[in-house]
């Protein structure tokens, strides 16, 4: 069982990103997995957050993730807001971060205290690819590189997910970012 959480804002597509996810592990990579979604103020910009728990066997469990194995920040803005991504994260815990540069990734790295980072600029590979501030398919690639799934699994999902255009130039956006992720 890997249990997950996502943490972004609302119009960034973290939910999508979620259900996006379970139905690639579900139907691509013939495993299980549940969502469950975690509304604030129902606005754009508020803070939202996503558990995710995949596992080999149905998952039966239909509660929100507390100590996560991997953790997804699509904003790089959490590591001065007062909420803590690193909440129920243990030493071998993994961040999937939106940034551009090493030097962020670094203090979610010391402030929170991930074993690793995986890193890359999704809200710029977003804008190329999709002309939007919605970075939901490049996290999935860059999530994709942790090994948790494989990146053609996260591109049918997406195309599945977005429709023929829309799901083309998003799964060319994960695919991007997953080519572009770095590790520290």
């Amino acid at each position: 069982m890997i249990k997950l959480k996502f943490f972004g804002l609302g119009g960034q597509g973290i939910v999508t990103a979620a259900k996006t996810l379970s139905e690639a592990v579900s139907i691509y990579e013939e495993e299980y997995a549940i969502t469950v979604p975690a509304y604030g103020h129902e606005r754009r910009g508020a803070p939202v957050n996503t558990s995710i728990i995949i596992d080999s066997k149905p998952v039966l469990l239909n509660c929100f993730v507390y100590e996560p194995e991997i953790v997804l920040v699509s904003d790089d803005s959490f590591l001065t807001r007062e909420i803590d991504i690193g909440a129920g994260i243990s030493e071998n815990s993994v961040l999937v971060l939106n940034t551009g540069t090493e030097d962020i990734a670094r203090q979610f790295k010391e402030k929170f205290g991930f074993q690793e980072v995986y890193y890359a600029d999704a809200t710029h590979i977003a804008w190329k690819n999709i002309k939007r501030n919605i970075p939901n398919s490049a996290m999935l690639g860059i999530l994709a590189r942790t090994g948790i799934v494989k990146i053609e699994s996260v591109m049918a999902a997406v195309q599945s997910t977005f429709g023929t255009k829309a799901g083309s130039a998003n799964a060319d956006a994960a695919k991007e970012a997953y080519d572009e992720t770095r590790k520290i």
